[in-house]
């Protein structure tokens, strides 16, 4: 899969992220932006959103900053820190390298919720399948 053909791949209906109410808003190489539609179906038992929902968005986000390089990858680990309960219409996720290499990828994310304030933030490393050759 091509670079440009990353966003329209993982925005498109009967993907895990896409049918979850994530989509991949911004994406080049080294750095991708999502968000995640709050849905009723999101919601923990407190009202809040889910951490699941939040580690999906920011998987979802990170593997495509990490693949934006024209490569393919997996996860191979992801770890977050939920720093507040998320809540609103929308959460949103920037995702930037700190590592980007051909065989591992270790990117960061940082979540926010509509009023900008930080309600989560992770590390998550890919095992890069393929590089684009130039």
């Amino acid at each position: 899969m091509s670079f440009p053909d990353i966003p329209s791949h993982v925005n498109r209906p009967g993907q895990f992220s896409f049918e979850n109410g994530i989509r991949v808003t911004l994406a080049r190489p080294g750095y991708a932006e999502g968000e995640l539609e709050v849905r009723p179906t999101s919601s923990n038992p407190h009202g809040t959103v889910h951490g699941g929902c939040l580690y999906t968005l920011a998987d979802t986000v990170a593997g495509t900053a990490a693949c934006a390089h024209g490569a393919s990858c997996v996860t191979i680990s992801g770890n977050m820190e939920f720093l507040r309960p998320a809540d609103g219409p929308t959460i949103r996720c920037v995702a930037t390298p700190k590592k980007q290499g051909n065989t591992l990828s270790v990117m960061q994310v940082v979540l926010t919720n509509a009023q900008g304030k930080e309600v989560a933030t992770g590390t998550f490393t890919f095992f890069m399948l393929s590089m684009k050759k130039d």
